[in-house]
């Protein structure tokens, strides 16, 4: 699975695989008809609305991609989890990487695509974030 560039079609359609849905029920479900079910499975990008039918048809959040794409490649800003209160900044830590965003940048370190070092200077990983990760595998 490549975040940076995604396939939601093909994404869906090995779901479906996986699941063993008939595409009757798919058309009864997104109210289509089956050639528009099979056009969905081509396209690189569907509208929200149809995606989240297809997050409740096979219970599964296909926003995660995007959302690790956003972890990874959006700029980051630094404002992001701070504060102003009563003139003090208050910064939040919390969670934000995905368990698809720590595998697929740990699978990068594992194959030798990157060091730790670059994934820290590309992705802008905290260094104890990154070495708590590695330390888990």
């Amino acid at each position: 699975m490549n975040i940076k560039e995604i396939h939601i079609g093909s994404l869906i359609r090995s779901k479906v695989e996986e699941h063993q849905i008939s595409i009757e029920r798919i058309a009864h479900f997104l109210d289509k008809d089956e050639a528009d079910v099979e056009r969905m499975y081509d396209e690189k990008s569907i509208d929200a609305d149809t995606l989240l039918k297809w997050c409740k048809l096979l219970k599964f959040d296909f926003f995660r991609f995007y959302t690790g794409h956003l972890i990874l490649y959006a700029p980051h800003a630094r404002l992001d989890n701070v504060i102003k209160h009563r003139g003090k900044t208050m910064v939040f830590r919390k969670s934000i990487y995905t368990q698809e965003v720590k595998d697929f940048i740990l699978e990068k370190i594992r194959m030798g695509t990157m060091t730790a070092n670059e994934v820290m200077e590309r992705y802008k990983i905290p260094r104890t974030t990154l070495y708590k990760w590695l330390k888990k595998i």
